[in-house]
């Protein structure tokens, strides 16, 4: 495996400063210029990721340290830029912003995990000198750091650019490799926590487009790219496979999973990690097909289902077929907005749109947050994916909340961090159903692909046992 692949991690002081919107220009530049781009993206994020994948033509692999251990997240980032030419971390929030008093989780902490350069990204709006203070503070807070360069980001025209310049490097020693002005936000509409996912973006192929030009024209990026080489890597003898050749010899089973604009969060490592268990995947879109295919199992990600709720509303033969799935056994594993399409409704601006109806859950929306940020949840009710007991950490992203619920429901996890349904529970229950708030990260938690499998095995089998009786009466 090669440890010597050029590589950036983009971050920023905060939030907001246009990481994503260069990280993408970045990705679709190289890519347009005939680079092979294995982007990432830091913590558990599908937004962004799904941007970068667009912009590259490639999975984007999200690395987290929370949800994994740093020899799983290590091992994944070099095992996905096996065979390109340049690895793109994007970071979030600001450089050094962690969990805890250390930083633990941070940019920073990804960066020195993969010896990954970092391009800062600033927004220098109504600042000058200032600037250069808080580029110092960053080199110093962390020498272990490699700040190789920065990106003047919000420029009010090339004088201010210039003051910029001169001060960063003149106090730093850091070079200044850009100076990018104010994009118009038609080009790059943003929601809830980031921008739009970019299969709901009617101009996406535009709006990267663009980016890849203001980057091509404000950006030095060949000397960019000779400041992407890494140093000698620490200990790469460590870096552990987490795949499993797959040994088994029983026929593969095949598991549905819902793909469309509707719900497209997905970690690509989920996807492959129940492929490398045996299973065959097939996607459904809730938007468009009417049944179900033969499966199974089915796996329903998250995603913005309010956005979408008349359609779903409309391909009422699928809520039907997947309601009659639930209750005859199919195991079904859904995360957020899968949980709310297997609830009773979407309430929106007093409008009730009927979903799934597998459980008496109804689900209102809120302008701010109502889960954001990282889980840890305890397994202590009887559910088919996971053992009791079981430690599961994972993250929240979502503006919904449970307006009702029927009082009774089973319920598999007991919240350690979190907001999950409510009252310290998440993970509602349903014969061979889990459907909860809570996103999992199939390499930090090992257990789901294989018990996911296991189910859609057992179900398979009862399926033709079910059909062998029949066809001998």
């Amino acid at each position: 495996m090669r440890y010597d692949i050029p590589r950036i991690t983009i971050s920023a002081l905060r939030g907001g400063s246009g990481k994503t919107i260069l990280s993408i220009g970045l990705a679709a530049a190289w890519t347009q210029a005939g680079m092979k781009v294995a982007p990432f993206k830091k913590g558990p994020d599908y937004i962004d990721a799904g941007w970068l994948a667009f912009a590259t033509g490639r999975h984007c692999y999200n690395l987290d340290t929370y949800l994994c251990e740093p020899d799983v997240v290590r091992t994944s980032f070099f095992r996905h830029s096996q065979k390109t030419d340049i690895a793109l971390i994007e970071g979030n929030r600001g450089l050094y912003d962690g969990i805890d008093l250390a930083g633990s989780t941070s940019t920073a902490d990804i960066a020195k995990l993969v010896d990954a350069p970092v391009l800062l990204c600033l927004d220098v709006t109504k600042s000058t000198r200032t600037m250069a203070a808080l580029v110092l503070g960053c080199l110093h807070f962390d020498p272990e750091v490699r700040i190789c360069g920065v990106i003047l980001n919000r420029v009010a025209g090339t004088r201010h650019a210039g003051i910029l310049t001169k001060t960063i490097e003149h106090h730093t020693g850091v070079p200044v490799l850009g100076a990018i002005p104010k994009l118009r936000e038609q080009d790059f509409p943003e929601r809830h926590m980031g921008l739009v996912p970019s299969q709901e973006h009617g101009w996406a192929s535009h709006s990267i487009r663009t980016a890849a030009a203001v980057v091509k024209e404000h950006v030095d990026l060949e000397r960019l790219l000779r400041l992407s080489q890494p140093t000698v890597l620490r200990n790469p003898e460590k870096n552990k496979s987490f795949h499993k050749a797959i040994t088994t010899e029983e026929k593969p089973v095949t598991i549905g999973f819902i793909k469309d604009a509707a719900f497209q969060f997905y970690y690509p490592e989920n996807l492959e990690a129940l492929e490398e268990e045996g299973a065959v995947l097939v996607p459904v879109s809730s938007l468009e097909d009417g049944r179900l295919p033969d499966i199974d199992a089915l796996y329903i990600g998250g995603g913005f289902p309010e956005t979408h709720a008349a359609a779903l509303v409309g391909n009422a033969s699928l809520r039907k077929e997947i309601l009659e799935a639930a209750n005859n056994g199919l195991p079904i594993y859904a995360e957020c907005g899968g949980l709310m399409y297997l609830g009773e409704a979407l309430v929106l601006d007093g409008t009730c749109y009927p979903m799934c109806g597998v459980f008496p859950v109804r689900f209102g929306f809120s302008e701010k947050p109502q889960g954001h940020g990282y889980v840890r949840v305890t397994v202590d009710g009887d559910n088919p994916f996971y053992p009791k007991g079981l430690s599961i950490l994972g993250h929240e992203f979502r503006y919904s909340r449970v307006e009702a619920i029927e009082e009774g429901i089973p319920m598999a996890f007991s919240m350690g961090r979190g907001v999950g349904i409510g009252k310290g529970r998440d993970g509602l229950v349903f014969r061979n159903t889990l459907a909860a708030y809570t996103h999992i990260h199939a390499m930090g938690t090992p257990q789901w692909a294989p018990s996911l499998v296991a189910q859609a095995r057992l179900f398979r089998a009862s399926k033709e046992k079910a059909t062998s009786l029949s066809d001998t009466k």
